[in-house]
């Protein structure tokens, strides 16, 4: 036994000296992210003065927008969906939804609701997809930018696909048909090709969590913090990844990530790399990763950008099973998309995305739940240490405490800065949650954060890592959905309680 301790000591030693360096290396990084973040947050806010969006409204040169919504299944939500995003706020632009083989009446509620007539529609778009488009419809109302293309199931992501075949516009957005978008969305992301029509080729914006919130009409109308803690802590969780994270990577030109729930792209681009990926898991990050191989290898200067105010509200998983495959999901996708486009890594042709922010996701994101679960396993150990120490092994000096508790200490602390620096910016800026019982919540949330959700997080990330090791069958899984604070579904159930038509 005495013979084993100094081997002990040596390996408690160096583990510890390395999720200290891996830990302090991460924390630098977030403190650069976080600087660049407030610096492009600052300079948006300063350029909305002069953006002229009202003006913009009534410019008939706009550049017109396709938003394409992939539905399976949606027919409880899908008319008032489709009603919202017809009346978004924009001059130019159309609305595809794209019914992927739906087994419920999905389609039958839209072609009734708008009035809706088959007409034989022309596909522009050469992309190759799975499912066999059966029927193509347009809208006879006054919505006559409305159309519906019904298709046999293919995925989501040859859904989209089938959607830029069928796009007529300039550009084109892409929505889940259960996102909820403010008025002025379109106006905001498709304003960054009109500034600088010859960069941008993919802008993404906010999501948000709705939980808690009311909705009218598929528009959020009264924003509230959720009571429960698992969707509290999911709002700060989003609003770190897109104030602080992603601000601050497009501000340093190597943003790898716009949310398949809300991102606009240049529709000429997207047909050059033929559309989305419809064999891996996280379609809409790896279709960001090829744009920007694709420029890279074509030596064309170009980029995606992040734009912080417009916002897409999405509901998040309220239960842990859903929430985990969710997370594991997203893992499984983030390392079959570094692993899809290795040999972009430090490579000086991508620019920033190859030399920084791909080893960056790399090394702190890909591996962040390895360091973390072992780093935790450790924290496991040395506390079993001191209890060996105290009571029945005073010769097994392995642990030095204070070194341990000020490791832990800063650890926790950096991570709820980090959120609350978020959340500071969100308050200064958009301001959407107002009243002291909201912010209370949230800073709670940043706190509570760390304390069992953190951990449990990062075993759920290592799960899908390990999938994408062994190559498991791909499960997207189902959201199960609880429903908004829906006033308009509210009407509509008392209406069938009354009797009334």
């Amino acid at each position: 036994m005495a013979d084993l301790v100094p081997l002990v000591e040596s390996v408690v030693l160096w583990s510890a000296a390395l999720f200290a360096a891996y830990s302090v290396l991460i924390n630098a990084s977030f403190v650069l992210l976080t600087v660049l973040a407030l610096v492009d947050l600052s300079a948006h806010r300063r350029r909305l003065a002069y953006a002229g969006y009202d003006e913009w409204f009534l410019d008939p040169h706009a550049r017109g927008v396709s938003v394409l919504m992939p539905a399976h299944d949606e027919a409880q939500t899908i008319v008032t969906s489709v009603m919202a995003m017809t009346s978004l706020r924009y001059p130019d632009f159309e609305v595809v939804v794209v019914d992927d083989g739906s087994t419920d009446d999905t389609s039958a509620r839209l072609i009734e609701a708008f009035a809706m007539q088959e007409v034989p529609l022309v596909p522009s778009g050469d992309i190759e997809t799975r499912g066999e488009v059966l029927s193509t419809w347009v809208s006879t109302q006054g919505r006559r930018n409305l159309a519906l293309v019904v298709k046999t199931n293919g995925g989501k992501a040859d859904a989209l696909n089938v959607g830029i075949n069928y796009a007529r516009k300039e550009l084109v957005c892409m929505v889940d048909a259960d996102s909820l978008l403010d008025p002025d969305a379109l106006l905001n992301v498709a304003r960054p090709f009109a500034d600088d029509p010859g960069h941008v080729v993919a802008a993404g914006g906010v999501v948000r969590v709705a939980n808690g919130s009311r909705v009218d009409r598929g528009r959020v109308i009264d924003i509230k913090m959720p009571r429960t803690w698992l969707s509290r802590i999911q709002v700060v969780e989003y609003l770190r990844a897109f104030l602080v994270g992603r601000s601050g990577w497009s501000r340093a030109g190597g943003l790898l990530v716009i949310s398949g729930a809300f991102g606009a792209f240049r529709r000429d681009v997207l047909l050059e790399v033929d559309g989305l990926s419809v064999d891996t898991i996280g379609e809409d990050a790896e279709l960001v990763v090829r744009l920007h191989r694709h420029l890279g290898d074509t030596d064309r200067h170009a980029g995606v950008v992040f734009v912080p105010e417009p916002v897409a509200w999405t509901e998040a998983p309220t239960t842990r099973a859903v929430l985990r495959k969710q997370r594991r999901r997203w893992h499984r996708g983030l390392a079959e998309i570094m692993w899809r486009h290795k040999r972009m890594l430090l490579r000086p042709r991508y620019g920033v995305v190859g030399v920084i922010a791909m080893p960056w996701f790399v090394v702190f994101e890909l591996l962040a739940p390895v360091v973390e679960v072992l780093g935790l396993l450790l924290m496991v150990f040395l506390g079993g240490s001191l209890v060996a120490e105290a009571w029945w092994a005073p010769g097994w000096d392995v642990v030095n405490l204070p070194v341990v508790v000020l490791l832990l200490t800063a650890s926790i602390l950096f991570a709820v800065l980090v959120t609350l620096i978020a959340l500071l910016a969100e308050e200064l800026t958009f301001r959407r949650y107002r009243g002291m019982p909201d912010l209370a919540r949230a800073v709670w949330a940043a706190v509570e954060e760390n304390f069992g959700y953190r951990q449990l997080n990062a075993f759920w990330r290592l799960g899908g890592l390990l999938e994408a090791v062994r190559r498991t069958r791909h499960d997207w899984g189902r959201m199960e959905r609880t429903g908004f604070g829906d006033l308009d579904e509210a009407r509509r159930r008392r209406d069938e309680t009354s009797g009334t038509p």
